[in-house]
C-alpha cells in the first residue's frame, strides 16, 4: 500500500457488502417485509432446506455446485422494487466457522447469473449477526464521494455499503435467492427477515463531527468534548508511567536471554539454532515487530465534499492550520484541493500547540509499552531521530527512466532497469539517503519500491511483466535486453519459430511489438521463466550495488512484494539480505509458506492488518474481523503463524492510525485498520492482544 495493494481493489469486487449493527430502522427509513418466519413457506430450495427456527427461519445448504433458496414473485405479477434502495437482510451465521454467502436478484425469467440479474456476496465471520444489505443500484456507490467504503444506508451501526454487480430494472422484480458455492459440508445460516430499505435524504449529508467521527452511531470510546481529549492524555499518561517497562532486552531491543553472537554495532541477519533471526548492534536475537504509516497527520479531502462535515474551523482559528491543499487523487472521480486533517486538529487540542513533540514522545512510550521494537515505513523522522527505537528507511527509485506495463499495474508500470537511466536514477534516489544514515545504529535497513507490478494475481498473470515486454518496441531497453538473449539462445529466427512454435519472418519482426502466442510452448514457458530471473537479477542487483557503494553496513530489505512469481522471489533472495511480502491474509498459511524456508536469505512482512465495523468505521481494510475484539485475537493468531516459519524474521502492522473515515486524501481509502483510532485513541481490545503477542514473538520464533 502506499500506501495499499490493489489487493484492495479486488477485494472490494469480492467482499460486496458487510454487516452492520442491528437497529431498528427510524420512522422516517421504512421497509417493505419481503420474506420473515411466517413466509417461509414460499421459498424453494435446490439442494437446501427451509424451515422455521423460532422466530426466525434456518437455510441449511448441502454440498453441491450451487445450493439456493430461492423466492419467485407471481408469474403475471412481477414485483415493483422501484421505491427502493437496498434489500436488508437480518441473519446469522450460527457456526464458528466463517461462510461466504451470496445472494441474487432477477429481473426477468431467463436470468442465467450474469444477464438480468444483480449478485452480491457476504463473507460472514463465526458466529457474527446483523444486517447485511445489498444496494439495489449503483448510483451514489462508495467511489463517487471518494470513498471505499460508503456510509450506512441505514443509520444506527457501522455498515459498509458494497457495489453490488449488475443492473436489474427494478419495476418488474421476477425472484430472489440466496446461495452458496460448493459448500464443502451442510452450512445453516439463520434468517429473521428480508426487506425492502426505502430510505431518504443524502445520507453523505452531515458525517462526521468536529472530532471526524461519523455523526450516525454511537460507540465505546467516542469523544464528545475537548475535555475528554485532555482527560484521556491525562490518564493514559498516569498510566504509562505506572506500566511495567519490558525487561530482559538489549538497548535496541534484542532479547538478553537469547543465544548471543558477535556485536557489529549493526544490524544484520543470521541462522542461530537452525532459525533465521535479526541480531542487533550488541550481538542480540531480535525479531522485528513493526508499525507502518506512525505519523502525526492524516488528510482528508473538504473541498467539494463540505456538506459531509457538521464543522470545519473558521480561517481565523488555530486549527485553520490543519488545512492543505492536495494533489489528484488516485482513483475515483473527486480530485484533489482542499483538504483537512482532523488527526491533527484533535492532536493539538490534546496535546496542545506543541502537539508534534508531545505526540512523539506519547507515541514512543505506547510503542514500547505495546512490546513493539521496530517503526515501519512511511513513519515521521523526529521518531526515527528519537533513537529511542529501531527503524527502517523507506527508500524508492524515481526519475525519467523506461517502463514496462505488466497488465498488472499496481502502483504504475514497472521499472526498466535495462536501461541506463534507471541505475543513474538509483544512485540520485538512494545515495544521499543512505549516506545519511550509514553510522545510524538504530537503523535496521532499507525498504526500496514497494509493491511492483512482478506479476498478475492468479497463475496466467505469473509472467505477465514479460508479456509487458513483448508488447514493446524495439527502442525498449527491456526489449532490446530479451532479444539478445534470444539470439544467443536460438541463433536464427527459424528456430525461435519451432520453438515457440511463432510465425516471425525475422528478427526485426521480434523486435516489434507482439503478443504472446494463443498456445504456449514448453519452450516459451521457459523462456519466459528465464528472462523474468535475469529482468529481477538485474533491478536488485542494481538497487544492492547502490545501497552497498553508500552504506556497507546495513540490510537490504527488499521491495515489499505483493505479487511476485518464484522467479523474482529466488533472485530477490540472492540479492538483498532480507526479502520482503506485504501478507494480508488471516495467518500465513504453512503450505503455501513452506518455500520461504529454502531461500538464500530470510523473509520479513512488510504489511497485515484487519479492521471491524464496530466503532464508527465505513470499511474493515483487507482482512475483515467482526469486532475490535476478534481484531486482537486474528492479531496474536497471524504473529504466532510468522513467528512459526522459520525464515521469517519480522511483520510490520499497517497501520498506526485508523485512516480519516471520509477517505485519505490521494486514494479515497478509509479503513479501520489503526491501533489508534482518528482521536488519537487507543483501541484497547486490540493493543492488549498485540502487547502480550509482541512480547512472545521471539520465544515462539526461537522455540518452533
Amino acid at each position: 500500500m502506499k500506501v495499499t495493494s490493489l489487493a484492495g481493489v479486488l477485494f472490494l469486487l469480492i467482499v460486496q457488502c458487510r454487516a452492520i449493527q442491528a437497529a431498528p430502522a427510524p420512522a422516517d427509513r421504512p421497509t417493505v417485509s419481503l420474506v420473515d418466519a411466517t413466509t417461509i413457506g414460499d421459498g424453494a430450495g435446490s439442494s437446501a432446506t427451509i424451515g422455521r427456527d423460532g422466530n426466525a427461519f434456518r437455510l441449511t445448504f448441502q454440498p453441491a455446485d450451487w445450493p439456493n433458496v430461492m423466492w419467485r414473485a407471481p408469474q403475471a405479477k412481477p414485483w415493483d422494487w422501484s421505491a427502493a434502495e437496498a434489500m436488508v437482510i437480518d441473519l446469522a451465521n450460527p457456526d464458528p466457522q466463517p461462510l461466504q454467502l451470496s445472494v441474487r436478484i432477477d429481473d426477468a425469467p431467463e436470468a442465467d447469473g450474469i444477464r438480468h440479474c444483480r449478485s452480491t456476496t457476504f463473507d460472514l465471520p463465526g458466529k457474527a449477526s446483523g444486517l447485511y444489505v445489498v444496494p439495489l443500484r449503483d448510483a451514489g456507490g462508495a467511489d463517487d464521494r471518494g470513498m471505499r467504503g460508503a456510509p450506512p444506508l441505514l443509520p444506527g451501526g457501522a455498515m459498509q455499503l458494497g457495489a453490488a454487480t449488475g443492473a436489474i430494472e427494478l419495476t418488474h422484480i421476477h425472484a430472489f435467492q440466496l446461495f452458496m458455492h460448493s459448500p464443502a459440508g451442510p452450512r445453516s445460516i439463520r434468517v429473521h427477515s428480508i426487506r425492502l430499505a426505502e430510505p431518504k435524504g443524502d445520507r453523505y449529508a452531515g458525517l462526521l463531527d468536529r472530532f471526524g467521527q461519523y455523526t450516525g452511531a454511537d460507540w465505546p470510546g467516542k469523544v464528545r468534548s475537548d475535555s475528554d481529549l485532555k482527560k484521556r492524555d491525562s490518564e493514559e499518561r498516569e498510566a504509562l508511567k505506572a506500566g511495567a517497562a519490558p525487561s530482559g532486552l538489549d538497548a535496541y531491543g534484542g532479547a538478553l536471554g537469547g543465544l548471543p553472537s558477535r556485536a557489529t554495532g549493526f544490524f544484520r541477519a543470521e541462522k542461530l539454532a537452525g532459525r533465521w533471526t535479526l541480531v542487533t548492534p550488541n550481538g542480540y536475537p531480535f525479531i522485528s515487530i513493526g508499525v507502518d504509516v506512525v505519523q502525526p497527520r492524516s488528510e482528508t479531502l473538504v473541498q467539494t465534499r463540505e456538506s459531509m462535515f457538521t464543522w470545519l474551523p473558521e480561517p481565523e482559528s488555530p486549527l485553520a492550520a490543519h488545512f492543505s491543499q492536495v494533489a489528484n487523487i488516485h482513483r475515483g472521480p473527486v480530485k484533489g484541493g482542499r483538504a483537512f486533517d482532523f488527526y491533527g486538529a484533535n492532536l493539538e487540542r490534546k496535546y496542545g500547540a506543541a502537539y508534534e513533540a508531545a505526540w512523539t514522545e506519547r507515541t514512543l512510550d505506547r510503542l514500547r509499552a505495546w512490546s513493539f521494537n521496530t517503526i515501519g515505513n512511511w513513519s515521521s523522522e523526529p521518531l526515527e531521530a528519537a533513537g529511542r527505537m529501531p527503524y527502517t528507511a523507506t527508500l524508492g527509485v524515481g526519475g525519467a527512466f523506461a517502463r514496462v506495463p505488466s497488465g498488472a499495474d499496481l502502483w504504475g508500470e514497472m521499472p526498466d532497469p535495462f536501461d541506463p537511466e534507471f541505475a543513474r536514477a538509483a544512485e540520485a534516489s538512494l545515495g544521499a539517503a543512505a549516506d545519511r544514515r550509514k553510522a545510524d545504529q538504530s537503523c535496521i535497513g532499507y525498504f526500496v519500491d514497494n509493491e511492483l507490478s512482478w506479476a498478475g494475481w492468479d497463475d496466467a498473470g505469473r509472467y505477465a511483466l514479460v508479456r509487458g515486454v513483448f508488447s514493446t518496441g524495439p527502442a525498449q531497453p527491456a526489449k532490446r535486453a530479451l532479444v539478445g538473449n534470444l539470439l544467443a539462445k536460438y541463433g536464427t529466427v527459424e528456430k525461435l519459430n519451432a520453438a515457440w512454435g511463432t510465425t516471425f519472418a525475422s528478427w526485426d519482426e521480434v523486435r516489434k511489438p507482439f503478443k504472446e502466442p494463443s498456445s504456449v510452448t514448453p519452450a516459451l514457458k521457459a523462456d519466459e521463466s528465464a528472462f523474468l530471473s535475469v529482468y529481477a537479477a538485474t533491478y536488485f542487483a542494481i538497487v544492492r550495488s547502490t545501497l552497498r557503494k553508500h552504506d556497507p553496513n546495513h540490510l537490504y530489505l527488499g521491495c515489499r512484494f505483493a505479487a511476485w512469481t518464484p522467479e523474482t522471489v529466488k533472485e530477490a533472495a540472492l540479492a538483498c539480505d532480507v526479502v520482503s511480502f506485504n501478507i494480508y491474509s488471516r495467518t500465513l498459511d504453512p503450505s503455501k509458506w513452506a518455500f520461504t524456508d529454502t531461500l538464500a536469505a530470510p523473509c520479513i512482512v512488510g504489511e497485515f492488518h484487519f479492521g471491524a465495523l464496530d466503532r464508527g468505521m465505513f470499511h474493515p481494510g483487507l482482512v475483515q474481523a467482526s469486532d475490535q475484539r476478534e481484531r486482537g485475537r486474528f492479531y496474536a493468531e497471524y504473529m504466532r503463524s510468522v513467528a512459526a516459519r522459520p525464515a521469517f524474521v519480522g511483520a510490520h502492522w499497517f497501520q498506526y492510525v485508523d485512516e480519516p473515515t471520509t477517505g485519505r486524501y490521494f486514494d479515497g481509502e478509509n479503513y479501520n485498520i489503526g491501533l489508534v483510532s482518528i482521536t488519537d485513541t487507543p483501541y484497547p481490545e486490540l493493543t492488549a492482544a498485540a502487547t502480550a503477542a509482541n512480547a512472545s514473538a521471539l520465544g515462539w520464533h526461537m522455540a518452533d
